[in-house]
């Protein structure tokens, strides 16, 4: 179930959001626009979790028209619009897109994403991937996507569960679920765990970039259906 989060709550993140971003945010008010580059079932799941807590958000494809049952479904303060549109749009931007595409993504959207916070979802799968599986494999996902993400403030976030458990988990009745997150901006990782309470869950800061492979798919923090204190168990981290 999704909650309308407190107005102070959305506009103290739009504070943070105004104060590290460019000219145009920092003259907004009110809750943070979140722009969604690949607009599937995860970023589906997560950017309607955003706006039925308040964010204006602007799902993204190729062919937004195609979008209209996930808007309608997200409510008022959803909409549709390219990717492009998206990137410029968000003062956060949230990228959950096949990983063989994150190198077009980057070269494509590289002005408008430039020095924004940018949220990671993608997973690396060799079957659909092809070679950049490798390279993710050899010098680990935080790395890699930095590398095809350049003069973003990358945070690694929502890449361990499915858009099913986090629709269903999120706000649930006692201790929230953990979602894990990695990044070198330690201003950024404070507005990406924002946003990840604003969905209904409880961000876990793992460490920088170089960590992000210890909950990438198929390690030890991938699919932990967990509260934090257990997740940090699970990883070792700082109880």
């Amino acid at each position: 179930m999704t909650l309308m989060i407190p107005f102070a709550r959305r506009t103290a993140l739009a504070a943070a959001l105004a104060g590290t971003l460019a000219p145009r945010a920092r003259a907004q008010s009110g809750p943070s626009r979140i722009g969604v580059i690949g607009s599937g079932r995860l970023g589906g799941a997560v950017g309607t979790l955003w706006a039925k807590a308040g964010h204006p958000v602007l799902f993204s494809s190729r062919n937004p028209e195609r979008l209209r049952e996930l808007v309608e479904a997200a409510g008022p303060n959803a909409r549709a619009g390219t990717p492009a549109e998206a990137a410029a749009f968000g003062d956060a931007v949230l990228v959950a897109v096949p990983y063989g595409a994150l190198p077009q993504v980057g070269r494509d959207l590289a002005g408008a994403l430039r020095g924004k916070v940018v949220l990671d979802a993608c997973n690396a799968v060799a079957a659909r991937d092809g070679a950049i599986a490798q390279e993710v494999a050899e010098r680990g996902i935080g790395i890699t996507s930095a590398h095809y993400l350049p003069g973003t403030r990358l945070v690694r976030a929502f890449n361990t569960l499915g858009s099913r458990v986090l629709t269903e988990q999120a706000h649930r009745q006692g201790a929230p679920m953990a979602i894990p997150l990695a990044g070198d901006d330690a201003a950024a990782l404070e507005i990406a765990s924002a946003l990840v309470r604003d969905a209904g869950f409880d961000p876990v800061v793992v460490g920088p970039l170089a960590r992000a492979s210890e909950f990438a798919m198929g390690a030890r923090g991938y699919g932990k259906q967990v509260t934090a204190p257990e997740l940090r168990q699970i990883l070792g981290l700082p109880s």
